[in-house]
C-alpha cells in the first residue's frame, strides 16, 4: 500500500485542491432544481478527498523516517521562481481535520440547510479548495490567493439562508476581512521589497542576511502581516467580529468556520517557526512575547464570554476564541515539546467546537416552541396537598403518565450525551482528548526539558500565568456549559422529544467519535505530533527540501541526459561489440588474426629491447 501511494506522489498532493475546484466548476453548470444531484456530487467529492488526505498522512508518517516531506512544483519551475506546494506532517494533519469537519458539516446540511439558498454546494467546495490550498502552499503570494478564494466562498456561505441578522453580521464580516486582506498585501509587498522573494523557504534563508539598517522595516512588515493573520486567528482585541458572524451562520457553515480560525493559527505557527526561529540571527523569536500575552488575554476573553453567553451558538463562538488563544499562547513559548502538545490539542478542540455548532442547531429548534417553565394556575405546590403531604398518584402528571421512571426519548438522550461529551472536551476534563492535550501542555510548562531532566529550571512568570489560565479557563468553560446543559435539558421535564434526523445525528457522532479515537490512540497521535513539532523547530529541513527540489526535465532534455550518462555510454559500448561487420569488409580469418597478433607482440618486444640498450 505504501509503495502504491509512493508511486502516486507527488501528484497526489494536488487532489485536495483540484478535486473541489473541478467539482465546484461542474456544479455551476447545473440548475438549482438539481439539489439532490449536487448534494451527491458534493458528498462523493468530499469522501474521495478525505481518502486522498488519509493516504497523504500515511505517507508522511512512514516508519523509520523522522522527517518526511514532499514538494510539488505545478509549473515545473524551481523554487523560489515558481509556485511550490509542500507537504509535511503538520500540513497532512490540518488537511485531515479539514476534510473530517467538512464531511460532517455536509452530512448535517443534507437534512435541511443545503436547500435554504442558492449555490451552497459550489461555495462549499470552493471553501474546501481555499482551506486546503492555504495549508499546502509554500509561497506567500499564493497563500494570499488561496485566502481570497476561501474568504470569497465564506461570504456567500455566511449569507446562506438570508435573514436580517445574517446580512448584518455578514457585512461586518466582509468589512473586517477586506481590511485584513489589505494588511496582508501591504505586509507581503514590504517583505518582497526587503528580501526580494516571497517563497517561505527562501525568506527563511534571506531574513538572517538582512542588513541591520533594514531590520526595523523587516519587523514592521512582519508585524503588519502578522496582524492580518491574527485577525483570522481571532486574537483579542481583533476578534469582535467572530461571535456575531459565526453564530448568525447556519449550523453547517458555523462548523466549517471553526476551521477558519485554525487557518490563522496554522499560518502563524508555520511562518513564526520558519522565519523567526532561533537561527534567524537578530530577528530570532521576534514577537514571541506578543504572541504569549495576546494569546493569554484571548483565553481570558473567550472564557468570560462563555460565562456571559446564554445562546449555545454564542458559547460555541467564544469556545473557538478560547481554543485559538490557547494555541497562540503555546506557540509563543517556542518549545518543541509544548508545540507537540498544542498540535494534539488543535484537532480535538476544533472537532469539539464544530460539533457544538451542530448540537446548538438541534437544541435551538427543539426549544423554539417550548416554554421556559411550567405555569401554575394556583398557589399550591404541584403533587402535594395542602398539608404538604404527597397526594394520591403523586408519581403521575396531569395526563396520568409516570413522572419518575418515565423513559427518556432516544433523540433527547443522544443530544444530551453529545452535549456532555462536548463539555468534557472543551473544558479539558478527563478522560477525553481535551484533557490529554491540556495535560501535555501543562507537563511541558512545568518540565520544559522533560520529566526528570528539568531540575533547577524556572519557567518564569509567563509560564506560571499560562498554567493558571489553562486550569481556570477550563473551569469557567465547565461552569458555563454545565449551566447551559441544565437550562436546556433539565429545566423543563415536560418538553417533547427533539426532532433529530439520521443525517443530523450521524455527523455529530462522527466528530465526537474522532475525539474518542484521539484519546484511544493517544500514544500514536502524540508520537506523530512530536515528530511534526521537531520538524517545525528544525527549519533547515524545510528550507533544503523546498529549495533543493529540481524540476522535471523535458522529454528531449531527459533523453539527452540519459545519453550522456555513464550508464548510457557503457550500454552503447556493449551494443557496439555485438554489432555485425560493415558491408564490403570481410571478417578476418582466425589463422590470419592469430598471425597478426603474434607479429604485433614481436614488434613490441623488439622496441622494448632497443629502448633498454639505449640506456647509459
Amino acid at each position: 500500500m505504501t509503495q502504491w501511494i509512493a508511486n502516486l506522489m507527488p501528484h497526489l498532493m494536488l487532489a485536495p485542491i483540484m478535486l473541489p475546484m473541478f467539482t465546484a466548476a461542474l456544479m455551476l453548470f447545473l440548475r438549482e432544481e438539481h439539489q439532490r444531484f449536487k448534494l451527491g456530487m458534493n458528498l462523493i467529492s468530499t469522501v474521495i478527498g478525505l481518502a486522498s488526505v488519509i493516504m497523504l498522512l500515511g505517507w508522511t508518517n512512514q516508519a523509520g523516517a523522522p522527517v518526511t516531506m514532499a514538494v510539488y512544483m505545478p509549473g515545473n519551475w524551481p523554487a523560489p521562481f515558481g509556485i511550490a506546494l509542500a507537504l509535511d506532517r503538520l500540513t497532512a494533519l490540518m488537511l485531515l481535520v479539514t476534510y473530517v469537519v467538512a464531511l460532517a458539516a455536509l452530512m448535517f446540511s443534507a437534512a435541511r440547510w443545503h436547500r435554504a439558498g442558492v449555490h451552497f454546494h459550489p461555495l462549499f467546495q470552493l471553501q474546501l479548495m481555499g482551506l486546503c490550498g492555504a495549508f499546502l502552499t509554500a509561497d506567500l503570494f499564493n497563500l494570499f490567493v488561496f485566502f481570497e478564494i476561501m474568504l470569497a466562498a465564506s461570504y456567500g456561505l455566511l449569507l446562506h439562508g438570508s435573514g436580517r441578522t445574517r446580512i448584518q453580521s455578514g457585512l461586518h464580516y466582509i468589512a473586517i476581512n477586506l481590511a485584513a486582506s489589505s494588511l496582508f498585501l501591504i505586509g507581503v509587498s514590504m517583505l518582497y521589497g526587503i528580501t526580494g522573494t516571497l517563497n517561505m523557504a527562501d525568506l527563511a534563508r534571506a531574513i538572517p542576511q538582512v542588513h541591520e539598517a533594514d531590520r526595523g522595516l523587516l519587523h514592521a512588515a512582519a508585524g503588519i502581516l502578522g496582524t492580518a493573520f491574527l485577525i483570522k486567528a481571532a486574537m483579542w482585541p481583533l476578534n469582535f467580529w467572530l461571535v456575531p458572524g459565526y453564530s448568525a451562520a447556519t449550523a453547517p457553515v458555523g462548523a466549517v468556520f471553526a476551521l477558519m480560525t485554525k487557518v490563522g493559527v496554522y499560518v502563524i505557527l508555520r511562518l513564526w517557526t520558519l522565519l523567526f526561529s532561533s537561527e534567524a540571527g537578530a530577528s530570532a523569536l521576534f514577537g514571541s512575547s506578543w504572541l504569549i500575552l495576546g494569546g493569554m488575554v484571548t483565553m481570558a476573553f473567550g472564557a468570560i464570554g462563555m460565562l456571559g453567553s446564554q445562546r449555545l451558538t454564542h458559547m460555541a463562538g467564544f469556545a473557538a476564541i478560547l481554543s485559538s488563544g490557547t494555541l497562540l499562547a503555546a506557540t509563543g513559548f517556542g518549545e518543541n515539546l509544548l508545540t507537540a502538545g498544542l498540535l494534539y490539542y488543535l484537532p480535538s478542540s476544533t472537532l469539539a467546537v464544530s460539533a457544538l455548532f451542530l448540537i446548538a442547531d438541534v437544541v435551538d429548534r427543539w426549544r423554539a416552541d417550548e416554554e421556559e417553565g411550567e405555569p401554575y394556575e394556583d398557589d399550591e405546590a404541584p403533587f402535594l396537598n395542602a398539608e404538604l403531604l404527597p397526594s394520591v398518584g403523586f408519581n403521575l402528571d396531569e395526563h396520568e403518565e409516570l413522572l419518575i421512571g418515565r423513559a427518556f426519548p432516544a433523540a433527547a438522550a443522544f443530544v444530551g450525551l453529545s452535549f456532555m461529551v462536548c463539555t468534557l472536551l472543551i473544558s479539558g476534563l478527563p478522560p477525553l482528548s481535551g484533557f490529554v492535550g491540556k495535560f501535555a501542555m501543562l507537563t511541558t510548562l512545568l518540565n520544559p526539558l522533560g520529566l526528570g531532566t528539568s531540575n533547577g529550571m524556572l519557567m518564569g512568570w509567563m509560564g506560571w500565568l499560562m498554567v493558571a489560565l489553562l486550569i481556570v479557563t477550563g473551569l469557567m468553560a465547565l461552569v458555563a456549559l454545565t449551566r447551559a446543559g441544565i437550562r436546556h435539558f433539565w429545566a423543563n421535564p415536560e418538553q417533547s422529544a427533539p426532532s433529530l434526523q439520521v443525517a443530523e445525528g450521524l455527523p455529530i457522532a462522527l466528530l465526537l467519535l474522532c475525539c474518542v479515537a484521539l484519546t484511544v490512540k493517544g500514544n500514536d497521535v502524540m508520537r506523530y505530533t512530536q515528530r511534526a513539532a521537531n520538524a517545525l523547530h528544525s527549519p533547515d529541513v524545510y528550507v533544503q527540501t523546498v529549495l533543493g527540489m529540481e524540476p522535471v526535465p523535458a522529454p528531449k532534455e531527459k533523453k539527452a541526459l540519459e545519453q550522456a550518462s555513464p550508464q548510457a555510454a557503457a550500454r552503447a559500448a556493449a551494443l557496439a561489440m555485438e554489432e555485425p561487420p560493415v558491408e564490403g569488409i570481410s571478417a578476418p580469418e582466425p589463422e590470419a588474426e592469430l598471425q597478426a597478433l603474434g607479429a604485433m607482440k614481436l614488434k613490441t618486444s623488439g622496441n622494448a629491447l632497443a629502448h633498454k640498450e639505449m640506456r647509459p
